[in-house]
């Protein structure tokens, strides 16, 4: 099956002007600048099957939202080259963008001082949507994600999370095949995340829509997808599923235990206790030393036990070890 989305040896420099110190250094930059070169992107290769959603990591500056823009046809690239939906993204924009749908979490693409059905409509129009479908989409979006109550409203009027889930049904409406979702859930509460979360996750799994997502909040990557990208420094450190991320580089285990007595003392010979809270007992096990299975044997055996659980420790406590302790090296090097 050909790629949707074909990424090969692309990068970006931006050259900016050198800021010198006080009155005169600010009179000479006006004068004879001293320029920059600054790598946002890299000699970064990927590709996406149809169907799939990947998770596009990396920390504040890595060139998630470089790469994005790129891809979105936003940015022309400093050179490589990239296949989406069988266009260049910079070079057939116009007609590129009916293929595609985006998501920007600090932007909107909805009109400010328009009623949001009222920008939908206009959407139906530039995207040449057929009325049945535009109605069909419209109807059944409105009621995933809930938006009865203020798409009679102007966009300057919505709260944050009400405008994300209409930016979401804007970019959705023409039903394209890939979809860029740029921090889709920055800044929202619980519930509004949720909401979002299980919209996209629903349009993913029924309509089989390609996605690739970035995010700071990696609980909607565990929720969401199996497949992660990881950038840093302009550079792809890692392209693989979440599963082995978490075996290579934390093979920890997390054993939480709750007694039936909360003054009960409780030891396991070499394992560690990492919290305790009541009745709640958690160890950490190294999953390449102890049997999580004859533990919990053993516990049962000596402890009057109500719940048990052994989990993973969380993804974010991994990734961030990864980028901390620089467990990753580019493609190429050692």
């Amino acid at each position: 099956m050909k790629p949707i989305l074909r990424v090969r040896d692309l990068e970006k420099v931006f050259w900016v002007n050198k800021r010198r110190q006080g009155i005169l250094g600010s009179a000479l930059s006006l004068v004879a600048p001293q320029m920059e070169k600054v790598t946002a992107v890299s000699q970064v290769n990927f590709s996406l099957e149809p169907g799939e959603m990947v998770g596009y990591l990396g920390p504040n500056g890595a060139g998630k939202s470089t790469t994005i823009k790129i891809l979105t046809g936003l940015l022309v690239p400093s050179g490589g080259e990239v296949e989406a939906s069988g266009f260049v993204p910079w070079k057939q924009r116009q007609a590129y963008v009916a293929h595609i749908g985006a998501v920007f979490g600090q932007r909107t693409t909805l009109w400010w001082d328009l009623p949001v059905i009222d920008s939908f409509e206009l959407l139906q129009a530039m995207y040449s949507i057929p009325a049945e479908r535009f109605r069909r989409n419209l109807r059944e979006f409105t009621e995933m994600l809930e938006m009865e109550r203020f798409i009679n409203t102007p966009v300057r009027s919505l709260s944050l999370g009400q405008r994300m889930r209409a930016d979401l049904c804007a970019a959705l409406l023409h039903e394209p095949p890939l979809v860029f979702l740029d921090e889709p859930t920055i800044g929202l509460d619980v519930v509004a995340k949720e909401r979002i979360r299980q919209f996209i996750q629903k349009i993913h799994q029924e309509r089989g829509t390609t996605i690739i997502l970035t995010t700071h909040d990696l609980s909607d990557v565990e929720k969401l997808c199996s497949r992660v990208l990881i950038l840093d420094q302009g550079q792809l450190l890692y392209d693989g599923s979440l599963s082995a991320l978490s075996q290579r580089f934390d093979g920890r285990r997390l054993l939480a235990v709750t007694l039936a007595n909360p003054a009960e003392q409780i030891t396991l010979e070499g394992v560690e206790i990492v919290s305790r809270d009541g009745p709640r007992v958690t160890f950490s096990l190294d999953g390449h030393t102890h049997d999580p299975a004859a533990l919990i044997q053993t516990l049962l055996a000596r402890y009057p036990v109500t719940d048990l659980e052994v989990r993973r420790p969380e993804l974010e406590v991994t990734i961030r070890r990864i980028y901390e302790e620089k467990l990753l090296q580019p493609a190429g090097q050692a």
